[in-house]
């Protein structure tokens, strides 16, 4: 594991600079991403700092990508955040820099990188962000735009500061980038925005849940509802923490089907850990949530199955 010093130096020294994120990005791998670029580009107005990644869907009110050219990598710095191994990289282009490094606070099951530091007690990486930023005294700056980038993936990430993620020093960290003269209401309402069709969306969830006695649920997400209702698979991640908020329900997987019929898993647990059951199906994240895939719906159908004997050995 590397240092905050050793991160700073080597972002003093690059003439250039090049930050990823992971593919299908949420506010906090917006938040991070845009943080640390408005930060740099303040301190360092003569270097070339270029946002990298696919599109960003309805999120692109957090934050859009620059346009990187293959030739830009030559000599760059590589900063990816948020990710937590290669093949979640939003463009795979990651490696042609000069030097790589890692920001995460995902289990570090990938530790990729020159330079790599990982904290999983934090409760996000704009929360690590807004860390090297504090630590980093004249050497990076917190502007108004860092700071409303990475209030909002602290938001994103913490659930509203909900999650047990959350802790003290998060909510310190929290009223410092407040201090900023940014709205954080807007950006609070904003994050729960949704379309009528995602309402509508919402309305399913409830009427196809499937909850077993053990505490675990799921449901599965068919690409035809998605076109009757002109939504996207990436328009569906608004209701992912839906089941949550139902009494007896302690953990879920939603399979989200994709246009080539393949699922994609999001698991969610209020008590046991379930990010070793997302690795075992070509996926990772956090220990309470965390992402997958899914072949077809009998593999949705294995997961739920181990899921419940999951949830079965935390209630005995």
């Amino acid at each position: 594991m590397n240092t905050f010093g050793e991160i700073i130096d080597k972002i003093s020294a690059a003439p250039k600079i090049i930050i990823h994120r992971h593919v299908h990005p949420d506010p906090d791998a917006l938040g991070s991403q845009l943080g640390l670029a408005a930060s740099i580009r303040a301190a360092y107005p003569d270097k070339t700092v270029l946002l990298a990644g696919e599109g960003v869907g309805d999120l692109a009110w957090i934050s859009t990508m620059d346009q990187v050219t293959d030739s830009d990598y030559q000599g760059a710095l590589v900063i990816v955040v948020d990710t937590a191994d290669r093949p979640r990289i939003s463009d795979q282009r990651y490696n042609q820099g000069a030097s790589l490094i890692k920001i995460d606070h995902h289990p570090n099951i990938d530790p990729y990188g020159d330079l790599l530091y990982v904290d999983t007690s934090a409760s996000s990486c704009s929360e690590i962000i807004g860390n090297l930023i504090n630590a980093a005294g004249t050497k990076l700056h917190m502007t108004d735009q860092a700071a409303a980038s990475l209030y909002t993936g602290i938001v994103g990430d913490t659930g509203r500061f909900l999650y047990p993620s959350t802790t003290v020093h998060t909510l310190n960290l929290a009223a410092q980038l407040i201090s900023h003269n940014f709205d954080p209401n807007a950006i609070n309402l904003k994050m729960g925005e949704v379309t009528l069709n995602q309402a509508r969306l919402q309305g399913y969830v409830y009427d196809h849940l499937q909850v077993d006695i053990s505490g675990a649920a799921k449901l599965i997400v068919p690409q035809s509802l998605l076109q009757s209702l002109d939504l996207s698979a990436e328009d569906a991640h608004v209701v992912v923490s839906t089941p949550g908020r139902l009494k007896g329900v302690h953990s879920w997987v939603m399979g989200v089907e994709q246009s080539d019929g393949s699922y994609r898993i999001h698991l969610r647990s209020q008590g046991p850990e379930i990010n070793e059951l997302a690795a075992a199906h070509h996926g990772g994240g956090h220990p309470l949530a965390s992402g997958a895939k899914a072949q077809d719906e009998a593999e949705v159908q294995q997961i739920f199955t181990e899921l419940i004997a999951l949830q079965q050995q935390f209630n005995e």
